[in-house]
């Protein structure tokens, strides 16, 4: 099969650091490559050298036949190139948006290329709407309209789906399997390797170099007898786990709701376990050496909190109009200390508003939001003094050094002298800051980043923790440090409310809450919910497919 990319000994360095080493890579035309690895491991570096937007410092990049050295823009005619950030014009309209970047490619017949991408990604009904005012998912699908204006012959997409629920999700992958048929390549970055599981090829870098280049099924069957699911009946599920990452045979384990599922060692045993079907996470991991070992560093730091059963957070019949639109409609739910509470639900469901009520952020129309039995309308600052808050995107101070956000944080959680001084070099020395400390926050590699807003959210110690999506675009060697970090929090009697799209990731949660539509759809274990999804077609739902088959039959209702 003829390869539409090659690249032949390229590396990259920026200064004194190489991000790309010798690479050989070829990409095959009329497929669907997956590029993963860890944060940092040189993927977007990699994209942006295909899309001749970078030069290497060695070797060549050929796109096509064309060397990006000498070609870029007969290059750049030919792909289109979907950053993290796409750049859409957020107070530029659908349609002018795509005006927009119709002229910066010199596109013609327009109106048959926009009348076909406006039908393709569904969005014709909302061609004057704004960008600013679009859903997570929405903004994706006309950033993905915008780079394929041009009719690619091959598209790049860097973490297209980070933000994104998995209804926009699915439909997004869709739309690849139809650009697939019409003869596109796809080269999809992702830190989502369930999608990258789906792909025909996948090459996996770390640290600059390729650690795996192939199909999917060979990467997962390198742990082929080596993954195995426990029941936790008899303990929680969070000691369950600990235990077994303290076990030597034991390279890699999460939680499955009730369950923990377990990578073990080459030539390791383990009794009473299930064996399961390997998934490419479990080789991924299995390539990186596993995870996170041991407890959290962070929680060992804490004094426990008496687990009590007291109610930490709880919501009123919460209201919240926006004008005449009702983006929360009465909803009422309780979490008690030392629990996880996770809000799902598809992107402009309400559940963010919910969250920001709960925080503080948002003023209800109608209801209550209580910390610690206190409402936020008439206490706030005794509240809030309970919180910790970690933003969905990161709202930490760019311009600022690491330790100077650590510095202004502690500042304002009222921290002061010896107290302000130890927090700061714990938080340092627990979430390895030490390199960093002098670099501007908007330059650290992203897993840093959601590690310092992590740190500036716990260092006062509260006792209840909002967490706003706080894997968005990570990598499952740092997911594991977060839940490492959560779940020993939440052991020491911490309260933790988050929001998610990474699904897989709320199995770690005692509780959910779907909400859909502005309303509360359903609430109960990780369990309760695939329970709830069991069909004739599926009678052993994932917590995704949950998710998708709740909403589909409450939208079908």
């Amino acid at each position: 099969m003829k390869n539409l990319i090659r690249l032949q000994g390229v590396a990259k360095r920026f200064g004194k650091e190489t991000a790309l080493h010798s690479l050989n890579i070829e990409i095959p035309q009329g497929k669907m490559v997956a590029l993963v690895g860890p944060d940092g491991a040189g993927k977007t570096t990699l994209m942006r050298l295909m899309a001749a937007l970078l030069h290497p410092t060695e070797g060549d990049v050929l796109v096509a036949g064309f060397n990006t050295k000498d070609d870029a823009q007969a290059i750049q005619d030919r792909l289109g190139y979907m950053p993290q950030k796409f750049g859409l014009y957020e107070d530029l309209s659908v349609m002018q948006n795509l005006n927009l970047y119709a002229d910066l490619k010199g596109v013609d017949h327009r109106k048959e290329v926009f009348d076909k991408l406006l039908a393709f990604t569904q969005l014709g009904a909302f061609t004057t709407r704004l960008a600013g005012k679009l859903s997570g998912g929405m903004k994706q699908k006309l950033g993905l309209a915008c780079a394929l204006l041009s009719r690619p012959l091959v598209l790049l997409l860097d973490e297209p789906t980070v933000g994104v629920d998995p209804i926009s999700r699915r439909e997004l992958w869709h739309m690849m399997q139809d650009l697939l048929q019409e003869g596109i390549s796809i080269v999809w970055s992702t830190a989502y390797l369930d999608e990258a599981a789906r792909c025909e090829h996948v090459i996996m870098l770390d640290r600059g170099k390729v650690l795996y280049e192939g199909h999917p099924d060979a990467l997962a069957g390198r742990v082929k007898g080596r993954v195995f699911k426990l029941s936790t009946s008899g303990q929680s599920p969070r000691q369950a786990l600990l235990q077994m990452l303290t076990k030597e045979e034991v390279l890699d384990a999460i939680l499955e709701g009730n369950f923990v599922r377990v990578i073990l060692k080459k030539q390791a045993l383990l009794e009473k376990g299930e064996e399961v079907t390997p998934r490419l996470e479990d080789g991924f991991m299995d390539i990186l050496g596993g995870g996170v070992k041991g407890g959290s560093i962070l929680a060992k730091t804490l004094s426990p909190i008496p687990q009590d059963g007291k109610v930490m957070i709880e919501a009123k019949g919460l209201t919240k109009c926006f004008g005449k639109f009702t983006a929360t409609d009465h909803i009422s739910f309780q979490v008690k200390r030392g629990e996880i509470f996770g809000l799902l639900g598809p992107n402009g469901a309400g559940k963010s508003t919910t969250f920001k009520m709960l925080c503080g952020l948002l003023k209800p129309t109608s209801g209550n939001a209580l910390i610690n039995g206190m409402d936020l309308a008439h206490f706030p600052s005794q509240a809030r003094s309970h919180i910790g808050y970690m933003a969905q995107k990161f709202s930490l101070y760019g311009n600022l050094s690491v330790l100077q956000n650590l510095q202004i944080f502690a500042g304002f959680y009222s921290l002061k002298n010896r107290q302000k001084k130890e927090a700061i070099e714990q938080m340092v020395a627990i979430f390895n800051f030490e390199n960093f400390l002098d670099y501007n926050a908007s330059e650290i590699p992203l897993g840093y980043k959601q590690r310092l807003a992590l740190a500036c959210s716990i260092m006062h110690q509260p006792e209840v923790l909002f967490l706003d999506e706080p894997t968005s675009g990570v990598d499952p060697v740092m997911r594991r440090e977060f839940w490492s970090h959560i779940n020993g929090l939440v052991e020491k009697g911490t309260t933790v409310m988050l929001t998610t799209h990474f699904i897989d990731e709320a199995e770690n949660c005692d509780r959910l809450g779907l909400i859909y539509q502005s309303k509360l759809l359903v609430m109960g274990t990780p369990q309760n919910l695939k329970e709830e999804a069991i069909s004739p077609s599926n009678k052993t739902p994932t917590l995704e497919d949950a998710f998708i088959t709740l909403i589909e039959r409450s939208h079908g209702q």
